[in-house]
Parts: structure tokens; sequence; C-alpha cells
């Protein structure tokens, strides 16, 4: 039982009939229908359809004979058997077959060949593909304790097969324990399983581990591959997403308290139109929004360029791509471009449902778990928008005028506090002096000329003023510069002061002290760190001094001194103005002033943006309409905004928004954008507009939407999500049962859980799939709960996977007459040593935990920013971050951890409804070497020791939950007497008892 070894999960056996829709039809589409499909049709022969593939072409006779590829004129053709008739021909294009597709036509052949009706090909009889059929419960054959027996027996009847027998009491409670919580049972609840007499202590025991928290844990992850969940964007600088993890949370919750799959659906789709007052609804929004994004192409491209429209086009792609594969297994994004090839799909109805998403962005979003503030924060946010329109009843309101004039006395107030300061010399260093310094008439300083390299201006300002508690630092715009400035200007255009630093002496005297500046933060964002103030001037902590979307408008800082600054006989402030950059700056024109005040908001800088000036030198009659309804609407903004900032923070979420803090080019979106028809997907060649929708493939359910969707975007996502849980709508009652299904026994019924299309898998049982569905609807109400309770309680699923007696007439078990043997997945790997280790912390949710160190980038801290490098291997083994269990672990896209890539967990890129299963030589040397397991294994064999059992006796138990033969026990002892008990560890840690489930 100890041998290393690492088995496949599902390789098709060489005995098993190769599937036609997953293995077949590829190869013939790919390399036959070029001369024998729909377009083409030589020697009158066509692969597209089954009636003329199977009897020939213009010759009669039969290209392909039933049970005998031996005698199939189609294997001696592709085989290259015949060198005159060998087809793809020399001159073609399509390259040869290669043996292993050969062996699989030959293999085809051999055992049928099966070719489903509704790939047949044949012309439309008008009866819908399998998928889209209404839901109907078929009636239950024979009888028995669960239905999900009764379906399976009769199919097993049907092909002369028995089912197997039940697995032991000991199989079935780990199998149990890591399908429903992904850890293991402790040896303990193992024996006391095993001795239980009661009939009914397997229900119990399930009805247990389905009220235990890890289960919403466990079943996540699994929900979160299909949403291709990760903590960072992807792409080519796959920055952190610091708020995605209350989406995680939002699942694992939801999953706990067994909440309704409609209303599951529902708050993923449109939580927050239709649940407005629910806050874990908005954050159910983070599945629209948990795949991969481009950084570069939505913030860093121009919006008028045609690579950033194109990729809005693949956000959106994404959001429809992930809705309906997830909700209705269906292949919607094939239809991009052109109709759908296979499934009734068109062009005009993908378009729609990107219309649909066409007014949102994915960003962070506010989440209120407050009533009251959740209310009083929609308020103001509903008379922001109002006053942002230029409602005409809020601006033109007596009291908004009272407002208007209270804040010109305000201002007025403000600059009778600020005085000059006098600025007695100036010195510019740093290159060739060519600056010439001009004073303006209203105090302010003008700096004209260009340096070679960096720059730094030294301004020498005295006061006889004493006590002195701010300094004003002003940007000042002038027709002199371009844009008008303010502040140093590139030739780019770009206007930069990085730093602002003072110091302070008694007046008169050679030396100085330290001024210690505190910045008011309501002006902008900077380390306060020493006597050094950056990026100061317009507000935003990733600006410079004076870079702003808006030219030509005055900015200032104010900065407090923690100390009062000033000597009896006046104060001289030394201020240095430095800029690190290249050729070709202007400073343009800057004005300091003190004040001897404390700060308070009158002090602050004005907050009313471009109409300051205005507001402070003209008077409410000299004002035009225009000008008056601009400053009132920068006043009640002000005022709305500094109301909005009183509230408690909100938390965050990476979701999807209209309204959110613009970044570079990805702007709020207030109105949906026009959608229309890209012929042949060509962001260049837009066709017909199209106007939100869903599809109409199904039978009695339309895809028209109301016209009321047609400018708010939330009642566009409210109506999809409406649609999607309409009980007509078979697919999403289908997909989930069968998505649920493949969980439990490694495959579905239908085995592409994302594709019930022509080009997907058939069911093996089409009427369990069907009746289940319908069960889960009506009678389960959507309970996932009662869903896992059925097919956990069949014998179905609690058969032993050690028979071998159908393997000749099923060897892929696809009639189930046994249970599939199942391999640990990467986190149930990982907590599992965690666990037997008595390491595992069972703290439940909050951020993502980083299991990494960072190499190459000494600012970033996790989970802010992107790394160089991300270090796993060093990461220390015992930190508490290691302990979680790896559903709450950082997932970077594009940096890997190497064990859990190793061991096929996805990584977030791509939607993942079936996991890839390797077997590879890395896996095992992962296994043995991997720092954080070898660790694991020390406190496991530590752990041993304080057992009273002999220690092998002890590891076994804990690793296998069983006691170690007298065989196994003599080996193990030997080995661990020459290698350790850590290494005996690592050992059965490798072993296929551990690795898999039976």
């Amino acid at each position: 039982m100890w041998v290393v070894a690492l088995t496949p999960l599902f390789l098709r056996p060489a005995s098993a009939a190769p599937d036609f829709a997953r293995d077949v039809r590829p190869i013939l589409e790919k390399s036959c229908f070029g001369c024998h499909g729909p377009d083409k049709q030589k020697s009158g022969y066509r692969l597209d359809r089954r009636d003329t593939a199977l009897k020939g072409g213009d010759s009669g006779n039969r290209a392909i004979v039933p049970h005998d590829s031996k005698n199939s004129p189609l294997i001696r053709y592709v085989s290259g058997e015949d060198p005159e008739t060998v087809m793809p021909p020399a001159k073609s294009t399509v390259s040869r077959l290669t043996p292993e597709q050969v062996t699989i036509l030959r293999e085809w052949i051999d055992a049928g060949p099966a070719w489903p009706d509704e790939l047949a090909g044949a012309k439309d009889s008008g009866k819908p593909h399998w998928s889209l059929l209404p839901l109907v419960s078929p009636t239950v054959p024979g009888t028995g304790a669960n239905p999900i027996d009764a379906f399976v027996h009769a199919k097993l009847t049907e092909h002369h097969l028995g089912p197997s027998p039940q697995a032991d009491r000991r199989t079935l409670i780990r199998r149990l324990y890591y399908d429903l919580t992904g850890l293991p049972p402790s040896s303990q609840e193992v024996d006391a399983f095993v001795a239980d007499t009661d009939s009914k202590a397997f229900e119990k025991l399930v009805d247990r581990l389905l009220a235990s928290p890890r289960y919403g844990e466990h079943w996540a992850r699994h929900w979160l591959d299909v949403a291709h969940y990760a903590d960072t964007h992807g792409n080519d600088h796959d920055h952190a997403r610091p708020n995605a993890w209350p989406y995680r949370d939002y699942v694992i919750r939801s999953l706990n308290e067994d909440k309704p799959y409609a209303r599951f659906v529902q708050e993923q789709v449109a939580g927050d139109a239709l649940f407005p007052d629910e806050p874990q609804a908005t954050c159910g929004l983070g599945f629209l929004a948990a795949g991969p994004w481009d950084d570069t192409l939505m913030v860093t491209v121009r919006e008028d360029t045609v690579d950033h429209r194109m990729a809005e086009v693949l956000d959106r792609d994404d959001m429809v791509s992930t809705v309906m594969s997830t909700f209705q297994s269906a292949t919607v994004h094939c239809a991009r471009c052109h109709d759908h090839k296979f499934d009734p799909i068109s062009q005009r109805d993908y378009y729609a449902l990107q219309a649909v998403f066409a007014g949102v962005g994915r960003a962070d979003r506010p989440v209120d778990d407050d009533a009251s503030v959740r209310t009083k924060r929609k308020e103001l946010l509903t008379r922001k928008a109002a006053i942002e329109r230029g409602d005409a009843a809020l601006l033109e309101a007596p009291e908004t005028q009272i407002k208007v004039d209270a804040a010109a006395t305000a201002l007025s107030r403000r600059e009778a506090l600020w005085k000059p300061l006098e600025i007695t010399g100036i010195l510019s260093a740093g290159g060739v002096d060519g600056t010439v310094f001009t004073r303006q008439a209203d105090g302010s300083w003008f700096v004209s000329g260009t340096r070679p390299e960096r720059d730094t201006f030294i301004v020498m300002a005295q006061t006889k003023a004493t006590g002195i508690r701010a300094l004003r630092l002003e940007a000042l715009p002038d027709d002199r510069l371009p844009g008008k400035g303010p502040g140093r200007y590139e030739p780019s255009g770009n206007f930069h002061l990085t730093e602002f630093r003072a110091t302070a002496q008694p007046a008169g005297s050679d030396s100085h002290g330290t001024v210690r500046l505190e910045f008011i933060k309501a002006s902008a964002d900077h380390s306060d760190a020493g006597d050094v103030v950056a990026n100061a001037i317009d507000a935003r902590g990733n600006t410079f001094w004076s870079v702003h979307p808006h030219y030509g408008r005055s900015h200032e800082a104010v900065f407090e001194l923690k100390e009062p600054a000033g000597y009896p006989q006046g104060t001289a402030f030394v201020i240095r103005l430095e800029q690190n950059g290249t050729t070709g700056h202007q400073l343009g024109r800057f004005r300091l002033s003190f004040c001897t005040e404390l700060v308070t908001d009158d002090l602050r800088p004005p907050p009313y943006g471009e109409v300051t000036d205005l507001l402070k030198k003209s008077a409410s009659a000299q004002r035009t309409p225009e000008q008056q309804r601009k400053i009132a609407q920068s006043v009640l903004l002000r005022e709305v905004e500094r109301e909005l900032a009183a509230l408690p923070p909100p938390k965050m979420v990476y979701a999807v928004a209209k309204d959110f803090v613009p970044n570079g080019s990805f702007k709020p979106i207030p109105v949906p954008r026009p959608i229309h028809i890209l012929k042949r997907g060509d962001i260049n060649n837009p066709g017909d507009p199209v106007g939100p929708g869903a599809l109409n493939y199904l039978p009695g359910l339309t895809g028209e939407f109301p016209p009321a969707s047609s400018q708010d975007e939330s009642v566009r996502r409210a109506a999809l999500a409406q649609w999607l849980t309409d009980e007509r709508n078979a697919l999403t009652w289908r997909s989930i049962a069968n998505r649920v299904w493949h969980y439990h026994f490694g495959r579905g019924l239908c085995d592409s859980p994302n594709d019930f299309g022509k080009m997907g898998g058939t069911p093996s049982h089409p009427e369990l799939l069907d009746w289940l569905a319908v069960w889960f609807r009506d009678e389960a109400k959507g309970s996932l709960k009662a869903l896992h309770r059925l097919i956990l309680t069949s014998q179905t699923w609690q058969q032993s996977s050690f028979s071998t007696a159908g393997a000749a007439a099923d060897a892929n078990n696809r009639l189930l007459w046994r249970m599939n043997r199942r391999r640990l997945t990467a986190e149930q790997l990982r907590d599992s040593v965690l666990a037997i280790s008595g390491q595992l912390d069972l703290t439940m949710g909050g951020p993502s935990v980083s299991q990494f160190v960072s190499r190459g980038d000494a600012t970033f801290k996790p989970p802010g920013g992107a790394p160089a490098f991300l270090d796993y291997v060093n990461f220390p083994p015992d930190d508490p971050a290691n302990r979680r269990r790896a559903v709450y672990r950082f997932i970077f896209r594009t940096v890997a951890d190497p064990l859990m890539d190793a061991l096929d967990c996805p990584d977030g890129g791509a939607i993942t409804a079936v996991r890839s299963q390797s077997t590879t030589a890395l896996q095992a040397f992962a296994l043995l070497n991997d720092v954080f397991l070898v660790r694991q294994c020390e406190h496991i064999a530590a752990r041993c020791a304080k057992e009273p059992a002999p220690q092998i006796t002890s590891l076994f138990r804990l690793m296998l939950q069983r006691h170690p033969s007298a065989e196994e026990s003599a080996a193990f002892t030997a080995y661990l007497t020459r290698h350790g008990p850590a290494n005996a560890c690592q050992v059965l840690m490798n072993s296929n008892e551990f690795l898999h489930l039976d």
C-alpha cells in the first residue's frame, strides 16, 4: 500500500470506445471537411452527415464498415496503407493524420461506430437539441428508496450489468469527508463510524458535514474554478485586486447558508438591482468581475484607439462567456464573429448579451453592512447624481443661492488669513543657469527658461511674523504656458513638481532648524515622513505636483507646521522646489504665503475646483445664468461629498459597477455604450445596432427584454438574471444538476459541464439528468444541500471503486456500474497535511493571505501592486499565512505556486469546468522536496512521537486512518530506523492510498 505512484484519473482505457463529439468529430472537421464537408463533397462523399458517411459517395461502396476498421476504406485512406489514395492528398494544405488520430478512428469504428442522432448532421428536423428540450420529469423506473439508483440500475440492466458492492465503511467516511469538506476525518471519527450500528449513521454523518462551515469552503473552490476567480488582473502587468476576496467569502457564506440556487444566480448577475437592501447581494457581483482584465489596454491606452475599444469588447465577452457557460452550459462566445456553427445561437443574440453589460466596468465598489449607513449613502449618491446631471430644481433652489453666498463669504475670509511670504533670494542649481524669476503684480513669481537636466530651485523667503502655523504653496495658471500651466511644463505636455522641502532659521542668523510639516490631507496624498512632502497638489497619490486632467486651473497645497515656527526677531524660510526630469522644463507661476492661525476648514485648499476664482471675484448679480449654475453645482457637490466623507468608510468589493473612481482611460459609464454587431468580429466593421437581450434558443422562453432596459443598465442585468432563473429555462436546471454530479463522481452525467451544445458530450443517463433537474427546481426548491444529500445517500455513490466486473462492456464506467476512483485535488492535499500535522488554522474569511515573498520590487506589500517576482520556495513554512486553508490563499494568475501548479490547480486564467488530471514525475518530486510539505512531515512526525501508540501505528492512523498490517509495520519500522520518522511520513504521503479517495 506504500508504493510511490500517481495514477491518472480519467485517461481513456485502451478498450474504451472513443466519444464521437469529443474524440472523433474534431478529427473529421479539421482534416476531412475541407473536401468532404458541408461546402465541398469530392466524389459525392461527405463526412459531416452520418448517412452519407456510412454508405459512401458516388461509388456506392461503404467507406465505414461497422465493427470492422480493417475493411473500412476510410481507415485505408487516412492511414496511408494505400499510397495512391492517401488522404488528405499530398497537395492538400491539411496535415496528415497522426498515428494516434488514426487509432482513435479505428477504435471508434470497431466499437460501433457510435454517432449520436443529435450530431448526425441531417437536415433540421425541427426537434431541438437534447439540452434545449423543455424539462419534463420522467417516470422513475421500478421502485426503490432512492430514484437515482432506480435510473442507474435500469440502465445497467439494459446492458446486462449490475452494480458493484457497497464500499467498506472506512472508505465511505473518508470519501464523504473529502467530498463535502475537502478534509480527512480523524482516526477517532473513522473508528466511531465503523463501530456505529445505527442504520441511519451514514445519513446523520451527511447532515453533520453539510452543516459544517468547512462544507462552504470546499465547495466554494469548485465554484471559483468555474468563475475563474483570482486576486490579480492577469495579462502583462497582473496588478493585484486587494478587494477581490469579499466575493470569495460571499460564495462560501451562500453555500453554507444553502441559499436557493435561483437567488444565488440572481445575486451574481444583478444583486444590486434585484436586492438593493442586501449588502451581500452586491458582493455577489464579484462573479462578473472575477475573470482576467487587461489593465494596460483599459487604463493606459487612449479611449479612441482600436486597442482600447477592442479591450472593451473582450471585457464584455468575458462576462458573457462566464455567465452563459456557468449557468447555461452554452458556448455563446463562438458566435462573436458569425452565427454559431452548431448551436442555434445567432451573432445578433450574442451581441444582445454584450449589450446587457455595456453599462458596467470592473472596479472597487462600496458595500455597507449597516442598514442606516447604507440608506444614507444611497440618498447622498442619488443626490450627487442629480447634481452632476444639472438638475435645475436643485441648482436654482433659493436655499442653494444661500449656500453659494456663504461659500463666497468663507472664501473671502480665508484669503484674508493668508499673508504673503517675502521672497528675499532665489538660487537655481543643477545645470546651466538659464532661468529667470520675475515678480508679478499679485505677489506671485513667474519662472521662465529651460534647464538641461535635474533642476532644484531654492527659494529664500522671510517674514517678521512669529508663531507661524501653516505654509501655502500655490501653483497658478498663466497664459504664457502651454495649456496655461500651472506648474513645470515638459514638451510631452506633463506638468511636474516632485518635492517641496522647507527649513526655518531665525532671521539674520546663519543656523537653522528643521520645520516639520504635517500635510493637510484634504489637499493631496503623500508620505509626510521627515520634512519631505511629495505629490502635493492635485490630491492624487499616483501623480506629480501639477499633473491634472484640467490644465489652466490653480492648485495649492497647505502644510501645517507640527510646532509653531518663529523667533522674536522673525523667521527666514529656505524652501526647495525640486524637479527630477529631462530637458525643456518651465516651472511656471507660483506663490508662497503663511498663516499664524491653526489650520481649519477655512485654511484648507478651496474645494470648488475651477469655479473658485469666479466665486471669489464676482458678485452674484454680475454672473451669467450659466456661471451661476456652474458655481451652484460645484458648491452642492462639495456639500454632498463632505457628507459622504463623514460616513463610516464602506467595505469595498471588486465587482461590476457603473460609477467608480476614474483611472486613466478607464472611466465610469453613465449611460450604456451603444452596441453593434461586429461583422466577422472586426471592431472597425460595425453592423446593425442591437439592444440588450438574452438568447432565443429555448422553446417557450423569449430572449427579448422590456423597453425599460434601453438606458438603465441595472434593468438589463435584472432581466437577464430573471431569464436565467425562469422555470422554463431548462439549461439552467440541467446545468447545475450535472455540475454537482460531476464534483461527486469526478465526471458529469454529461461529461462536458460547460458545453451542452452539439459539440459537447451527450448524457449517459438523460432521463436521470432531467429527473434531477426537475426535482432540484421544484421539490428541493433549489437547495444544493438537498441535492448533495440525495446523491450521497444513493447506492450508486456508495459503490466500491475496486470492482472490474463491467470493464469488458463499459471500461470507461459511463454506465456507473462502480464508483470512480478520484485523486485528491491540490487544495485537498495541502489542507490535509495541515490538518494531520495539527497546524491547520480554521479562521474563516478576510483578505487573501500571501503565501510568498516578493523579489525584485521593494515597494510591493501584498496584496497591493504587482511584484517583479514571487518567491514561494523561500516563504517561511511556519509563517501563520501558510496555515490557512488553500481557498484563502492569494492567487496570482501569471505566477503560480509551483506546488499547486504541479498538482493541476488552475490559476484563474481560464474558466475551468473540469480540472486536468496529469500524472508527471514533477508531482512526485514536489511531494518529496517542497519545503512546505517537508516541514509539515516534520510536524506530523513530532505529533506521532507524542502518541502513546508505537510511532508507525500513530503515523498510519494519522495519515491513512487505519492500522498498519504486520508486513507494513515491519517494513516501515526498518525504514524509519534508517531514515527517520519525517521521511517515513513523506513515503506515506506519496502513496496511492493517501493521494486517492478509494
